[in-house]
């Protein structure tokens, strides 16, 4: 298996250090930047002449970096990727010009469902800095809206049918094997939008859904969960919502809600993705590595 010429991970990859020493056996020069680049031509510059490039979901690498730098042969997402439309590496440009482009799935999701249901008992229960009603409540019944049913709103869906909760869900496509288990309604967007408490948005980077018309049809008194790793929503359609009397919006960060809205006394963010434990890091690591070895060996 012939190592890379040089390896370049042009931000953090958010994997443990034991992880990033493993992914140094990989090259014969490494260089592992310790920073986020927020210039295009900070991240060609960094990348150089090397043939492997990694980076995590916070950088982006465009058409202009990828005819900046000829040499690179391999980009490693350390991170999710769904859909070139999603990614954040313009993956159709790296496919014209030979680039291999990977990513992984499928490793984060666990935590992500205790974090749900963790927030959603201390704001029903009032064990936190607020509480939605006026008197402390049980998730069993209560009605949520899932919006997109990939793996994690797939685990969401099973793990709150679990607790006793009214689930429906809308998404791209349907998932008829999984309203037969758990007695899940598909919906159209909008009804779902008038019929539930709770929505949770469960989406790829960039798909934003819910506008200043979806909020009105949402209501107030209502409570809305964003995991995925950027607004699904137009932040100021969500800041007016907020205004609104009893609505509360929660993500896992900042980056889910958006900074307009940080600090309000209804919204809850968090400071790292819950996706994100050692545990998750570790999955996240051998995929990573999975993927370089299946190149290099075919390559």
């Amino acid at each position: 298996m012939k190592k890379f010429k040089k390896m370049v991970a042009i931000e953090p990859t958010k994997l443990l250090p034991e992880w990033d020493e493993k992914l140094k056996d990989l090259a014969e020069e490494t260089i592992f930047y310790k920073d986020i680049p927020t210039e295009a031509t900070t991240i060609s510059e960094r990348i150089g002449d090397a043939d492997c490039v990694l980076l995590s979901f916070t950088s982006f690498i465009d058409k202009e970096v990828l005819d900046a730098c000829p040499n690179i042969r391999y980009i490693g997402i350390c991170a999710s990727l769904y859909a070139p439309e999603n990614a954040n590496v313009d993956i159709l440009h790296a496919e014209k010009k030979g680039i291999v482009v990977t990513g992984v799935r499928d490793y984060g999701d666990e935590g992500v469902k205790e974090y749900a249901i963790s927030e959603l008992v201390r704001l029903l229960q009032g064990r936190g800095p607020a509480m939605w009603k006026a008197e402390p409540m049980e998730l069993t019944g209560v009605k949520v809206g899932i919006v997109g049913m990939g793996t994690v709103g797939s685990l969401l869906a099973r793990t709150m049918t679990f607790f006793g909760m009214d689930v429906n869900y809308y998404s791209r496509t349907r998932k008829p094997e999984l309203e037969k288990e758990l007695a899940m309604e598909y919906l159209p967007l909008n009804d779902l939008l008038q019929k539930v408490d709770i929505m949770i948005t469960c989406l790829n980077k960039n798909v934003v859904l819910l506008d200043e018309t979806a909020f009105k049809l949402f209501g107030n008194g209502k409570i809305l969960m964003n995991v995925s790793i950027a607004p699904s929503h137009e932040v100021a359609a969500l800041k007016y919502w907020l205004a609104q009397p009893g609505n509360f919006a929660f993500s896992d960060t900042e980056a889910g809600l958006g900074k307009e809205v940080i600090g309000l006394s209804n919204v809850f963010a968090g400071q790292t993705n819950a996706g994100l434990t050692s545990m998750a890091k570790v999955r996240l690591a051998q995929k990573v590595i999975e993927n370089i070895k299946a190149f290099q060996k075919n390559n």
